[in-house]
């Protein structure tokens, strides 16, 4: 398989050093551009309320990369699930991706409301949230996955 080269168009700046699996509706993060972007890849990004955020989990090692089935948080009163049929950090691309409220524009920084990463991660992309690219049918999820998430934000 080709291997595929990303470089970071931001970082992210938080107070959040450590991960931790709840608790980040409330968070502020800071994204700001690297040096080679310019500063207008952010205009008119402030007429939109939420982005989507593509960041890398640069914090996991590669032994605790997932290729198969786990237990969601390893819990095992959980069903145990494919890698891709979670949202765990330990996954194969290490690639999360979170919506999030814009709060401002601050030249070559935004700041976002909502960001599950963490002091200095790498941002891959930013894209606004459209409403028309959002489910256009009702979302279905198991009871397992509403439980895990109850105190995410």
């Amino acid at each position: 398989m080709e291997s595929i080269i990303l470089k970071p168009i931001a970082f992210v700046h938080t107070s959040r050093k450590v991960i931790r699996d709840d608790d980040w509706g409330e968070v502020l993060a800071e994204i700001r551009l690297v040096e080679e972007i310019a500063d207008e890849a952010f205009d008119g990004i402030d007429m939109f309320s939420h982005l989507e955020i593509i960041f890398h989990f640069h914090q996991v090692k590669a032994e605790k990369i997932r290729w198969g089935a786990a237990y969601p948080r390893g819990n095992t009163d959980f069903p145990k699930m494919g890698i891709l049929a979670q949202r765990k950090k330990s996954r194969p691309n290490l690639i999360g991706t979170t919506m999030v409220e814009l709060i401002e524009r601050k030249e070559r920084v935004i700041v976002v409301k909502g960001l599950d990463a963490i002091e200095g991660t790498p941002v891959l992309d930013i894209k606004p949230v459209m409403s028309e690219f959002l489910p256009r049918t009702t979302v279905k999820q198991p009871d397992w996955a509403t439980e895990l998430m109850r105190n995410y934000w």
